[in-house]
């Protein structure tokens, strides 16, 4: 019976419980934009009764909007947290900064990405030392390189494998948050369309042509169904924050070539920690291989020619989009229409590590998937989890005070705090997450059913997802390119 036991608990796969999404205010759970919207319309209000006479009905359209902006609901927001986006993306449009055109004859500046929009700026790095492409934010002062991962399928493995991978992963995690020279982390699993050279290679390799009925039925069944499958790519991108790591720099030489040979340490870090994990990197990326990256996700008709072309597409300084336009849910680029969610809420319930496979494992739609963890100091998470219990409890207190019950959302919120503060008093590393999902299809009406579709897996992995507006050029260059840009 001992022994049954043990066995049972030693291949058991452990559930696991996410924080959620934290809803504080400033005071009674309303933010800063509630409390200048109600603090006016009740300034108004009250100016108007000093005044005697009709004076607050007519002043009723001041305070009434205000109060509105203050509480009425549309889309998940309030009314006044829609102002600064409305605003934002009017002054866009206004400044033409939606659309993007190439200038054909007029050549980029040298060693730029030609991205449009907040990506312009982008410059790439050679490494002479590894050939691997770094790209550097002259505006973020960081630098990122990215390398491709290969893995055996998760959710076939047995559970006691599983479980094990996951404490692995784990530890990979926390060699990144140990480092206090990383900015961010990026894991981008994406879809692309498998040209059928893969399966054409294992039957040269591996298959017995001999003329049979059975060899001319697989050679025909692989022409086929080569080029109308598609293959499941991740790579992992470390971004090394050239300010934390300014003294290792200037030690190493100064300028692009000293922070190279930093984030090259990293790198070898990270290398060795993904291998522990039994996660197979290959070589870091070169500059051709991002251009056919980048050229594929604006361009996704030409990925699969792009892959079989050989050293056709691999110049940077052409790898970015002729034409961009942006709307205000949607964006358009060369030869397919694009749309950004955010995953808004994680599992509240427990949940087993392969929860995400219903939206990883949807086959028929070109998308992205991007996790950003942003790895926090460990004095700096302390003072965080001290500030919101502080919070928390004065909250708390002010309800009391004026009578207001505590609901269950705001127990579980404190609950999660008081877990973050034992896991960082037991060791571990505090990363803060963002889930993007970047979908593409050839038209609209194929995007729009692309969107439901993985919206409805989302549900599934009871994940709440929540479309982008306003933002959709810079939260695709976040979701769907290996560059470690935040949103």
């Amino acid at each position: 019976m001992a022994s049954t036991a043990s066995t049972r608990t030693e291949f058991e796969l452990s559930a696991v419980k996410f924080s959620r999404l934290t809803k504080r205010g400033i005071i009674l759970g309303l933010s800063l934009p509630q409390v200048i919207a109600l603090s006016i319309a009740v300034a108004v209000f009250i100016a108007s009764l000093s005044t005697g006479g009709p004076a607050a009905l007519y002043t009723s359209p001041i305070w009434g909007t205000a109060a509105a902006l203050a509480w009425v609901p549309v889309g998940g927001r309030k009314l006044v947290e829609w102002v600064p986006i409305t605003l934002h993306w009017v002054l866009r449009q206004t400044l033409r900064q939606t659309r993007y055109r190439k200038r054909i004859v007029k050549p980029r500046p040298a060693g730029t990405l030609a991205l449009p929009g907040d990506a312009a700026p982008l410059r790439q790095y050679e490494d002479p030392e590894t050939d691997a492409v770094m790209v550097h934010d002259p505006h973020g002062q960081t630098l990122t390189a990215l390398v491709e991962v290969t893995h055996p399928s998760f959710i076939l493995l047995d559970p006691g494998e599983q479980e094990r991978r996951v404490h692995a992963w784990g530890r990979v995690l926390s060699t990144a948050c140990r480092s206090t020279r990383i900015a961010r982390l990026q894991v981008l699993e994406r879809t692309v369309p498998d040209s059928g050279s893969g399966l054409a290679q294992w039957w040269a390799e591996q298959g017995n042509d001999d003329d049979s009925w059975v060899a001319r039925t697989y050679r025909e069944l692989i022409d086929r169904a080569g080029p109308a499958g598609e293959r499941h790519i991740s790579t992992i991108s470390l971004s090394l924050d050239m300010r934390a790591a300014s003294r290792a720099i200037r030690t190493a030489g100064g300028s692009l070539k000293g922070a190279a040979v930093v984030l090259r340490q990293e790198m070898e870090t990270l290398t060795t920690a993904l291998r522990t994990a039994d996660l197979k990197p290959t070589d870091w990326y070169t500059p051709g291989q991002l251009a056919v990256m980048l050229r594929s996700a604006y361009d996704p008709a030409i990925a699969a020619a792009l892959e079989r072309s050989g050293e056709i597409g691999q110049d940077l300084a052409t790898a970015g989009p002729v034409a961009v336009e942006e709307t205000w849910d949607q964006l358009r680029s060369d030869s397919a229409h694009h749309a950004v969610l955010w995953i808004s809420e994680w599992p509240r319930s427990l949940v087993y590590p392969g929860f995400l496979a219903p939206v990883l494992l949807s086959s028929g739609i070109r998308r992205a998937f991007t996790l950003l963890c942003d790895p926090i100091r460990s004095d700096q998470a302390a003072r965080d989890i001290r500030k919101k219990k502080t919070e928390y409890i004065s909250d708390a207190a002010q309800r009391q005070k004026v009578g207001q019950i505590e609901d269950a959302r705001q127990s579980a919120e404190y609950h999660d705090v008081l877990q973050q503060e034992a896991d960082l008093t037991s060791g571990h590393g505090v990363l803060r997450y963002t889930g993007l999902l970047a979908i593409s299809a050839p038209t609209t009406d194929e995007l729009e059913a692309a969107v439901s579709a993985i919206e409805q897996a989302a549900i599934q992995a009871s994940c709440e997802t929540r479309r982008l507006v306003g933002q959709q050029a810079q939260a695709f260059v976040t979701a769907a390119l290996p560059l470690c840009r935040g949103i």
